[in-house]
């Protein structure tokens, strides 16, 4: 029974991501991560420090759902960017994101996340198709603006301080938030090219779309 739950909201996330494939899905899926980044800025409880956003070597944007009753699957998307070499921010590349667990868990929920990468080497991680957050590179809660006394050196060169909406988690608590994973066929779509993440984070050759410029400008904003 419980193995049939577990196909089965797979089989539920996979006709969902299959769908997805259009363009002007993609460009929701930017929209709202950027829609989800201001929302974690207006709200003191959740804001990013600058102190914080000072050390940002990339930032990554997840929006997942979890569904589940013995088996918990959430699915979803996200987007990440870098900082270049010379300070400048990257395009948006969408990723996806998801993750699997074990228990007793009842109905649906949302889960937002925002994730600030300190390094230049964990985003590459990536390029590896699928990155464990949390496993992969050491992740723990951020602080928040109300935190000042836990901004010392150690946690602020941990390789991935991540804020999110859930519950429970205090500033410099161990984090693993599931996958990462690489979308190039969604980028494709997206940008109308077949240049891959790594040529798409780090290369020249993609001119921003119209759709991504607002998300790109907020970070610049952020994190000059």
């Amino acid at each position: 029974m419980k193995k049939f739950l577990l196909l089965s909201l797979l089989a539920l996330f996979g006709a969902a991501s299959a769908r997805a494939d259009s363009r002007a899905e993609y460009v929701t899926r930017i929209e709202t991560c950027e829609a989800i980044l201001q929302q974690f800025m207006a709200n003191p409880a959740t804001a990013i420090p600058a102190q914080v956003l000072e050390r940002a070597r990339a930032l990554v944007i997840v929006n997942q759902i979890r569904a589940g009753f013995f088996f918990g699957v959430k699915d979803g998307y996200g987007v990440i960017l870098i900082k270049k070499a010379d300070g400048r921010w990257s395009l948006p590349v969408l990723v996806g994101a998801g993750e699997i667990s074990l228990g007793l868990q009842v109905g649906v929920n949302a889960s937002e996340t925002v994730m600030v990468i300190t390094n230049d080497a964990t985003p590459r991680m990536l390029f590896n198709d699928r990155f464990h957050v949390g496993v992969d590179a050491n992740a723990i809660a951020g602080p928040n603006a109300a935190e000042a006394e836990k901004f010392n050196k150690d946690l602020l060169e941990t390789p991935v301080l991540v804020y999110t909406k859930s519950r429970g988690l205090y500033a410099g608590a161990t984090v693993k938030t599931g996958w990462l994973q690489r979308s190039d066929a969604a980028n494709f779509t997206l940008y109308g090219t077949q240049y891959t993440m790594p040529e798409l984070l780090y290369g020249d050759w993609v001119q921003p779309v119209p759709e991504v410029v607002p998300l790109m400008e907020y970070v610049k904003k952020l994190a000059p």
